[in-house]
C-alpha cells in the first residue's frame, strides 16, 4: 500500500505553537489533506505522551484516531544547537528517554521541543538505545540544523555515523540540492512539514509517500531503511526557493547577496544587518557533484504549495476569502483531500468551476512557475506565469524587495 506521511510537527506543548495543535484536530486535517500517517512531535512531553497514549492502539508504537494513524516522534535540541528527530517503537521508550536525557534539560517538562545538554553522538546513543530511528532536521538551514554547524555527518555524530536512519531536507532544500553531497546518497530523504498549527497551509506542506505492507511502526522502519520491499516513493515539497533562507539575505532589511559579496563585506548588509548565510550557497561550499547524482533508491521529488495558496494565487485574492474557501470546498468535496487534487487525480476544468484554478493546479503539476528566492527569514514568491508555455524559472531576486 502507498502512505502519506508528515513525520515531523509539533503539539500545543511547544513554544509558538498553535493551541489547536490537539490530536482532535490533527485527525480532522489530516485527513483534509490526504496523509494517513502523522508523527505526534513532542513525544518526550510527559502530559501529551498522556494524551497520545488514551488513543486506540494498534501495536506498542502506532496509534489511530478516526481513520489517522499515528507514531511518536520528537525533536530535541543538542549543546552545538542542532536539532534532531526521533521516531520511537512504544510510550515505554519515550518514557525511558524522558528519563534518561532529564538528567541533561531544564525543560524537558515544560517544553515539547527540549533542549539537551548532550552532543549529536550522545543523544544518537540514547536514541540506539531506545530502539528509535533517528536523524539530522531541516539539516541545511542555517539556524539549528547539522550543516549550519558541521562539514559532515562525522562531524556531528561521531562513532554514530553509520546508525543515522535518514535526513530531513527542510523547507529550504530538495533531494537536487541534497544530492549534490556524496556522503548522503545512501541516506532516505524526508519531507515533512514542522507544522506549528493543524491548518492545511501547514499540515503537510511537505510530506512523504512509502510503500508498506499495513501502516505501523515497523512497517515504517523499513520503508525508511529500505529493506523487505518497502521504501520512499515520493517526497513532496515546497519550492526551496520559497524557503525562508534560500538565498543569502540580510535578516533586517532581507536585501540579497551573491557569496563572493557576502565575504567582501564580511557578512555585514549596507544597513548594519547581519547576511545569514542561504542554503543555495551552502550546498555550494559542501557539493563534491556540479550537478545532482540520484542514487537508485531516490524517488522523485514534486514541489507544491498548499491548494488554498494554489487557489489565492489564482484568483488573485487573500487565503480567507470567500471565494477562496469556496472554491476550496468544491474541490474537496469532488476529491476529498488535498493530495489527491494537487497530485494524484485527473483534473478537469469542470471539477474546479474554474479556468483560472485549472490552469494553476496544472501549471504546478508540470513545473510551469516562477520562483523568487526567499532569505534572512522571509519567505520567496512563487508566481503563475503569463504564459503556459514557460518552464520552471528562478526570477531574479535582486530586482524585488522581499
Amino acid at each position: 500500500m502507498e502512505v502519506n506521511s508528515d513525520l515531523h510537527i509539533h503539539s500545543h506543548y511547544s513554544a509558538a505553537t498553535s493551541p489547536q495543535m490537539n490530536l482532535p484536530m490533527l485527525t480532522k486535517w489530516a485527513a483534509k489533506k490526504g496523509i494517513e500517517l502523522i508523527g505526534t512531535g513532542d513525544c518526550l512531553h510527559p502530559k501529551w505522551l498522556k494524551e497520545i497514549s488514551e488513543l486506540e492502539r494498534i501495536d506498542e508504537g502506532t496509534f489511530i484516531n478516526g481513520n489517522t494513524h499515528f507514531v511518536l516522534t520528537c525533536e530535541v535540541e543538542d549543546s552545538n544547537r542542532v536539532h534532531h528527530l526521533l521516531i520511537l517503537p512504544s510510550i515505554s521508550k519515550a518514557e525511558e528517554l524522558n528519563e534518561k536525557f532529564a538528567k541533561y534539560s531544564f525543560n524537558i517538562t515544560s517544553e515539547g521541543r527540549p533542549k539537551i545538554r548532550l552532543d549529536g553522538e550522545q543523544i544518537a546513543e540514547y536514541a540506539k538505545e531506545s530502539g528509535a530511528l533517528f536523524g539530522p532536521c531541516h539539516a541545511f538551514t542555517p539556524w539549528t540544523a547539522m550543516y549550519a554547524y558541521f562539514n559532515s555527518i562525522k562531524e556531528c555524530y561521531g562513532s554514530m555515523t553509520s546508525q543515522v536512519s535518514f535526513i530531513e531536507l527542510g523547507l529550504s532544500a530538495d533531494s537536487d540540492y541534497a544530492d549534490r553531497i556524496s556522503e548522503l546518497k545512501d541516506l532516505t530523504f524526508l519531507t515533512n512539514s514542522d507544522a506549528h498549527s493543524p491548518w492545511p497551509i501547514r499540515l503537510a506542506r511537505e510530506f512523504n509517500r512509502f510503500k508498506m505492507d499495513s501502516i505501523s511502526y515497523e512497517e515504517l522502519r523499513k520503508a525508511i531503511l529500505r529493506i523487505q520491499g518497502r521504501g520512499p516513493l515520493l517526497n513532496v515539497g515546497i519550492p526551496p526557493e520559497e524557503g525562508k533562507y534560500n538565498e543569502s539575505a540580510c535578516i533586517r532589511c532581507y536585501k540579497h547577496y551573491k557569496l563572493h559579496e557576502c565575504l567582501i563585506n564580511k557578512w555585514r548588509c549596507t544597513c548594519g544587518g547581519k547576511i545569514k548565510k542561504g542554503v543555495r550557497d551552502r550546498v555550494n561550499e559542501l557539493a563534491d557533484y556540479e550537478k545532482p547524482k540520484h542514487p537508485p533508491n531516490r524517488p522523485e521529488y514534486i514541489k507544491l504549495i498548499p491548494l488554498t495558496e494554489v487557489i489565492a494565487m489564482a484568483l488573485n485574492s487573500r487565503l480567507n476569502t470567500k471565494a477562496v474557501t469556496d472554491s476550496w470546498n468544491v474541490l474537496m468535496s469532488k476529491f476529498g483531500n488535498e493530495v489527491k487534487v494537487l497530485v494524484d487525480a485527473k483534473i478537469t476544468q469542470t471539477d474546479t468551476r474554474n479556468m483560472s484554478i485549472y490552469d494553476a493546479i496544472m501549471a504546478f503539476r508540470s513545473g510551469q512557475i516562477i520562483l523568487y528566492p526567499g532569505g534572512g527569514g522571509q519567505y520567496g514568491r512563487v508566481e503563475l506565469p503569463k504564459d503556459r508555455t514557460q518552464k520552471h524559472i528562478i526570477g531574479q531576486s535582486s530586482l524585488f524587495e522581499f
